[in-house]
């Protein structure tokens, strides 16, 4: 040991004494190169599993495993599990200089982002202009629309491999990075917007689908004769039609008035953001380091409206509802950044809602980093920590109400007479036990089981219940979504607006070895269980339909009862 660590300080004296040698050689003393960072960084990263501190006896490992992108190591990756995809800049393989990120002086005009219902016509007009200047510039100009939209494409199907790690790629979806990275994104394609029509207080609009009077696709999204226009949409559900937050597909799908519509979108918000959000992993999706392959849990906004948006703004006339039904192409529609401009302020609003008490503090996650070319051409690193305050960042966004934290869904059914007709189901018809394995269930049709609870510790009043669908396998290229019922006593009445929903899973497949991996769906019930008196009960139904016909490729392992602390 006492050897390995002499290795460990020579090469750590050897980088220390190599940077500012390497720093004078460099243009500006800001400007780093990757090829430096990264050797610094591979030679620390086989090194660290030696750096350990004795504590009595005991030796603990000191070990960042921080999220980075190794920006040489890019290759073709899967937009869909049937389609191999090529989205790396060109010239990725030679060192690049970057800087660091700093955020903006305070003389810099605050950014405020509009909901893009509310927008007038001279503003509509200047984001046309920008957008069309974006849209004509080279494709070799790392600001241009094309090169903006490939970086979706990049971080969203595995194209680049972890930093020290070239087995394992970086995937920004289904893990706790969901939100930074877009909002890095988001924060830098609004940057070189405004930069281009010399306009630095421009601030990308918000499409806020979540509020009734915005639901319908904004209508200059729709106007041939502009930037916003794009073809690759499904033009049955342009305006007036409301956005369908739930969306599974027009062929599997009951079609609902335009009221129906916004009432079920604004109690799916309800659980989606407040009674199935009320833990951090719930609502982030799950913990994810660097050299760890794949997550298995997403978020709930993730799932849907997230997900569910995309499949339902996608052309149903593509394989995969391209473009926006798929993560490799979706950028390449302009509504994309209205879309995720709202999903930015929603992360606020959950923030807000929970007093910041749920934020992550995990070093892991505050110093993962990605690297983002900004409104001058500078190659930036940005790591989460950088973007955890938006007025630090210089934007905001205008207030607007949030209507669906009053529409908490009520019971279906009053409770004691669900729990009545439930007892007579029982004694009628088989009830599964919960756990299927080691062959799995195929989601060919509805089933239900029933899920006996683990006693609840009386001074664990904090702890969120959760159903836990484990072992979810995905075949096939189709977009998958399936949703989760709690006592469940009339059939009829499987819908989203009811209080016995408690999730769904929305999965749109692509990126990859990694994201054909089995997963877990987690859904908190704690406040869905009091609403329909079964909070003392020893046990409760659990119900799974399938919404697509795919549900046919998927398989399930068995659902069970968890507590979160």
């Amino acid at each position: 040991m006492a050897e390995k660590k002499w290795i460990l300080m020579v090469s750590l004296a050897f980088i220390m004494v190599m940077s500012p040698l390497s720093s004078r050689i460099m243009e500006s003393a800001q400007v780093q190169h990757l090829n430096m960072g990264e050797l610094a960084s591979l030679v620390l990263g086989k090194f660290q599993f030696w750096a350990t501190v004795d504590n009595g006896g005991e030796k603990k490992t000191v070990e960042s495993r921080a999220i980075g992108p190794n920006m040489t190591a890019c290759h073709h990756s899967y937009g869909r599990p049937d389609l191999l995809v090529y989205c790396c800049p060109p010239g990725f393989e030679k060192s690049v200089p970057f800087v660091d990120f700093e955020l903006p002086e305070p003389p810099s005009p605050v950014k405020v982002r509009r909901p893009a219902h509310l927008l007038d016509e001279s503003f509509i007009v200047k984001y046309n202009k920008a957008l069309s200047i974006m849209k004509s510039l080279p494709y070799d100009d790392p600001r241009s629309f094309a090169r903006q939209a490939e970086l979706h494409c990049q971080f969203c199907t595995g194209a680049y491999e972890q930093l020290n790690y070239s087995d394992t790629p970086v995937n920004i979806h289904r893990t706790w990075l969901f939100f930074p990275w877009h909002r890095m994104m988001i924060y830098f394609h609004e940057r070189i917007l405004g930069s281009l029509i010399g306009d630095d207080s421009f601030a990308l609009p918000f499409w806020a689908w979540d509020i009734p009077e915005s639901m319908p696709m904004p209508d200059y999204y729709v106007d041939e004769n502009s930037a916003f226009f794009h073809t690759e949409r499904d033009f049955s559900h342009f305006p007036p039609r409301v956005a369908d937050l739930d969306y599974t597909t027009d062929q599997n799908h009951p079609h609902r008035s335009n009221d129906e519509q916004i009432d079920v979108n604004l109690k799916f918000m309800y659980t989606q953001m407040v009674s199935g959000a009320r833990k951090t992993e719930l609502f982030m999706g799950c913990t994810y380091r660097a050299n760890d392959g794949y997550c298995d849990t997403t978020g709930t906004v993730e799932h849907a409206p997230h997900n569910t948006l995309h499949t339902w703004l996608g052309s149903s006339l593509n394989p995969g509802r391209e473009d926006m039904g798929k993560f490799y192409s979706a950028a390449k529609d302009p509504i994309f950044y209205a879309h995720h401009s709202n999903i930015d302020r929603l992360w606020e609003a959950w923030r807000k809602i929970n007093n910041r008490r749920l934020d992550i503090t995990d070093p892991d996650w505050l110093d993962s980093f990605f690297f983002f070319y900004d409104e001058n051409l500078k190659l930036v690193k940005i790591k989460v920590r950088d973007v955890l305050d938006i007025t630090k960042l210089g934007y905001s966004f205008e207030e607007v109400d949030h209507p669906w934290l009053n529409h908490r869904p009520p019971p279906s059914v009053p409770p004691k007479q669900a729990r009545q007709m439930l007892k007579l189901k029982e004694n009628k018809n088989q009830v599964f036990v919960p756990d299927f394995r080691p062959d799995g269930r195929v989601l060919d049709g509805s089933f239900t089981v029933k899920v006996f609870r683990p006693a609840k510790r009386e001074s664990k009043e904090e702890e969120e219940e959760t159903i836990v669908v484990y072992g979810i396998e995905v075949k096939g290229n189709d977009y998958v979504k399936f949703d989760v019922y709690v006592n469940l006593s009339d059939e009829t009445k499987m819908n989203p607006k009811f209080r016995e929903f408690a999730g769904t899973f929305a999965h749109i497949p692509g990126g990859g070895a990694a994201m054909k991996k089995k997963m877990k769906l987690r859904l908190g019930v704690s406040e869905l269980l009091k609403d329909l008196e079964a909070d003392e009960d020893e046990s409760i139904w659990v119900t799974v339909s399938p919404a697509t016909v795919s549900c046919s490729n998927v398989s399930i392992e068995g659902i069970k009862i968890e507590y979160i602390e």
